[in-house]
């Protein structure tokens, strides 16, 4: 049977059509079926780590890997959700949530929901060891300070803590260390769980040390889209769940343990309620 130009046109794009759905180009992009889709971080070490080999290691990744399994789920896909971006993976159903140290505020549930809160820890500073100087928060007035853009630290040094610090604002805190590290800035400020897990790295024992101020409250979420109240009570319900087994504890102990980082216990579940 001959077939026309116009024919073989229509077939192609038919066959192009079938192979983007099957590589994931459908319009459900926070995943479908047996996967879903989950903003993490990739260079928070103890929280969210994708280590060279590729794997993914860190409480943030327990979490969603928990959650994941009691929304019935088979295959977790992991994307990176820097701190500036996690609103917009989410509105743009990019991911179905986000779990990665993502403070619950005010501003940010004007445009996602939360589930939760999971962790709370408190906004602290990375010094060197040798560094004695930053005692308290003031003491930033006259520093060379580093944080993440987007986050929740950057926001509270600018408006309350130290106004005068010359505030560098980095795409991830990995940047951060290294500035700290080489002397360009004084201190890396967020939240101490972060602070924490990049301190107990073997390449950075002995280098760094937190003050050990606790500067703010950070109730760690679940981010979700907005009005998703289905999704909300079953991602609460799987972190009850979580907690009451024991494997919070436990997940909690293997990502901060060697860290000696002393964590406050489970919050209680407060959004969507």
């Amino acid at each position: 049977m001959k077939v026309s130009k116009a024919g073989s046109a229509l077939a192609i794009a038919a066959a192009l059509a079938l192979t983007a759905t099957a590589c994931g180009g459908g319009s459900d992009k926070g995943g479908s079926g047996d996967t879903v889709v989950v903003g993490i971080k990739f260079d928070q070490p103890g929280l969210g780590l994708k280590t060279p080999d590729g794997k993914f290691t860190g409480f943030d990744v327990d979490v969603a890997n928990y959650v994941a399994k009691e929304l019935g789920y088979k295959k977790v896909e992991f994307k990176q959700a820097v701190s500036a971006e996690r609103e917009n993976l989410i509105k743009n159903g990019d991911v179905k949530f986000v779990v990665a140290s993502y403070s619950i505020n005010d501003k940010r549930k004007a445009v996602v929901d939360f589930a939760g809160p999971y962790f709370l820890t408190h906004q602290d500073l990375l010094v060197r060891a040798d560094d004695n100087s930053i005692t308290k928060a003031e003491d930033l007035n006259s520093k060379k300070l580093c944080s993440v853009a987007g986050s929740t630290s950057a926001q509270n040094v600018k408006e309350k803590l130290a106004p005068k610090a010359d505030l560098l604002e980095q795409g991830g805190y990995s940047e951060c260390l290294t500035s700290l590290e080489n002397k360009s800035v004084d201190a890396l400020t967020t939240d101490a769980s972060i602070l924490a897990g990049y301190a107990a790295q073997p390449a950075n024992q002995g280098k760094f040390k937190l003050a050990g101020l606790s500067l703010s409250d950070e109730n760690y979420g679940i981010g979700l889209k907005k009005g998703d109240k289905d999704l909300q009570t079953k991602i609460n319900a799987a972190l009850k769940k979580m907690v009451s087994s024991g494997e919070w504890e436990k997940a909690v102990k293997a990502n901060f343990g060697p860290a000696n980082y002393k964590n406050e216990p489970a919050p209680q579940i407060t959004e969507g309620s």
